[in-house]
């Protein structure tokens, strides 16, 4: 499990949600940890809560796994590659930022960074598609931030009680407890 989490950590450049295609590969199609279901609802899951999606999710499969010692591992591996490439680069910084090959390949990077992402949006449409609600929610989040620059963070706060609102607006009356 730690290799599978490092070669992922290892691998990604531009964040958690660069990170979720790679973790879809390993997690679902090759080793087959889980289902495709369920880790589009632990990625629901691990955006909601702090810190970072990549961190969260390997606690949450590695625990799912292998209980605390497996989220440990899966932590373990996720965070080594970063670390160990982060201390390279700040060891030799100042060899390196005018180096021309560097900023070629970053100029290179930079452009799948945004596909895995784009990748990442794609994989979640299923969880975040599941009814009407959602579609509307969705496009009513991507207004807000494209036309009014609103903060993430509200438009986080604000879609979850929409959410919760409609979702028990539409329930069945005797779900919600009404006679």
């Amino acid at each position: 499990m730690f290799w599978a989490f490092f070669k992922i950590g290892a691998f990604t450049l531009g964040g958690g949600f660069a990170m979720i295609p790679l973790m879809k590969v390993e997690m679902v199609d090759k080793q087959k940890w889980i289902k495709e279901e369920e880790f589009l609802d632990i990625i629901a899951v691990t955006q909601s809560a702090p810190g970072a999606v990549a961190i969260n999710t390997s606690i949450y499969i590695g625990y799912k796994l292998y209980g605390f010692l497996g989220s440990c591992i899966a932590v373990l591996g996720t965070i080594l590659p970063s670390f160990l490439i982060i201390l390279f680069v700040a060891l030799f910084y100042d060899d390196i930022k005018s180096s021309i090959y560097v900023k070629k390949a970053f100029k290179g990077i930079y452009p799948g960074i945004v596909v895995l992402i784009l990748a990442s949006a794609f994989n979640l449409r299923k969880a975040a598609f599941k009814t009407p609600t959602g579609v509307i929610i969705a496009v009513l989040s991507l207004v807000v931030l494209l036309i009014f620059d609103l903060h993430p963070i509200i438009v986080i706060l604000v879609s979850g009680i929409t959410g919760i609102v409609l979702q028990n607006r539409l329930r069945d009356p005797e779900e919600r407890g009404d006679k």
